[in-house]
């Protein structure tokens, strides 16, 4: 996981908006799967949620329009997700890459977890948030170490049903200070 760019849209006098975009998942050579959009809008409103109202965010259907566009890409190299600036409208955005997740020994639930917790770290750097070295953070980042496979089977045990994923926002407190701190 990588960042790019902090993202930080003009302010209006309730907080920020941001226009969010999600690639349809049509393209089976990417590995994702007909329902991931659904995780990605969830991590979206995850943010939306722990921001108490300071940050907004308005799905649209014309990818051009959009300040984060989120996109599913070919697994290379380990990688789960990276963040790259994009400009639109004169105004710095980000372009979101989720790498649809392998290796969950074909727990279907597991996958589900790893892709949304992919999509909420990754769209918390368009947010202008950066990694962190604690691993309870969503921002945290693996090139500190630590144990993967339990850093999303915490997340994993908390789920019995992939709905539980919209109960279980995946982030710590510590995740929302920062975005607080970025966006008062």
């Amino acid at each position: 996981m990588r960042i790019w760019l902090l993202l930080l849209l003009p302010f209006t006098a309730q907080g920020a908006s941001f226009r969010y975009w999600v690639e349809p998942c049509t393209n089976p050579q990417s590995g994702c799967h007909a329902d991931d959009p659904e995780l990605a809008q969830w991590a979206v409103e995850a943010w939306q949620t722990a921001s108490h109202g300071v940050l907004t965010f308005e799905r649209v259907a014309s990818e051009s329009r959009a300040h984060i566009r989120i996109y599913w890409a070919n697994g290379n190299q380990g990688l789960y997700g990276e963040t790259r600036p994009v400009e639109v409208d004169g105004v710095r955005g980000a372009e979101v890459y989720v790498l649809p997740a392998a290796g969950t020994n074909g727990d279907p639930l597991m996958r589900d977890a790893i892709v949304y917790l992919t999509c909420l770290h990754e769209t918390g750097h368009a947010l202008g948030l950066a990694h962190t070295a604690a691993f309870a953070d969503i921002m945290y980042s693996f090139q500190f170490g630590g144990d993967i496979p339990e850093y999303f089977g915490r997340y994993r045990r908390q789920l019995s049903a992939r709905a539980d994923i919209r109960k279980h926002a995946g982030m710590s407190d510590a995740d929302r200070q920062h975005l607080a701190a970025l966006y008062h």
